[in-house]
């Protein structure tokens, strides 16, 4: 009670901000679209169901995307954003750093077998024809075989050695191939041990690019 015998008013509670709250509401559509293309496929998962999830309608998903197309790309972007969240700038980092990174990008995925189904379904199912997500998923591993191939050099110029861009762009493939496909074998047999798979991988993958020409191939 103030001075003047009235009630102090009682202090409310602080709202949300209104962009927080869409953006709380988004990567909640994202998580549950995610869930819902891993499981079923783009063309089988409902915009319906996606709503379901998060106790919204339909109507509420395409307020928020605008078309389903929209939000299967923002779907693989929201996968890419997790996977640098923790980072400094929140971008994928350069050198050795990058492949420590993808092995501890493989450690996480244990924990989000969710994401990793939503990617696998999507990506594989990107080469059917006229596939929303195709052009997408193009650039995506265009930009990544850069990136790897790029820090190959730079892990070999800090060594003293010389790799040819032919040799790192050959290894970058390699890698994304091995990365995904080991994605897979865990999803159906979680007795792969993702992490130390893809670890293994990586460092005889690298060791045999910063090898080059000194190493005596078994396959002739």
């Amino acid at each position: 009670m103030n001075a003047d015998g009235a009630s102090a008013a009682e202090p409310r509670p602080r709202k949300r901000r209104p962009r927080q709250a869409t953006a709380e509401r988004r990567a909640e559509i994202l998580r549950a679209a995610a869930n819902t293309f891993g499981s079923k496929g783009y063309k089988n998962g409902s915009l319906a169901e996606v709503a379901e999830q998060v106790g919204i309608t339909h109507a509420g998903v395409l307020h928020h995307f605008g078309t389903k197309e929209q939000l299967l790309v923002e779907v693989l972007e929201f996968r890419d954003t997790e996977d640098v969240r923790e980072l400094e700038g929140q971008h994928i980092p350069g050198g050795i750093d990058l492949f420590h990174h993808l092995v501890r990008t493989a450690r996480m995925n244990v924990d989000r077998p969710g994401i990793v189904q939503g990617y696998s379904v999507l990506t594989g199912e990107s080469v059917t024809e006229n596939h929303p997500a195709r052009q997408w998923v193009t650039h995506r591993f265009a930009v990544l075989r850069g990136e790897i191939a790029d820090a190959i050099d730079q892990v070999a110029a800090a060594e003293g050695r010389e790799v040819s861009r032919a040799t790192a762009e050959q290894a970058a493939s390699a890698i994304i191939g091995v990365m995904d496909g080991l994605q897979v074998q865990w999803l159906l047999d979680d007795s792969v041990d993702l992490a130390e798979s893809t670890r293994f991988a990586i460092e005889s993958i690298l060791q045999a690019a910063l090898s080059g020409d000194r190493r005596r191939p078994p396959l002739g």
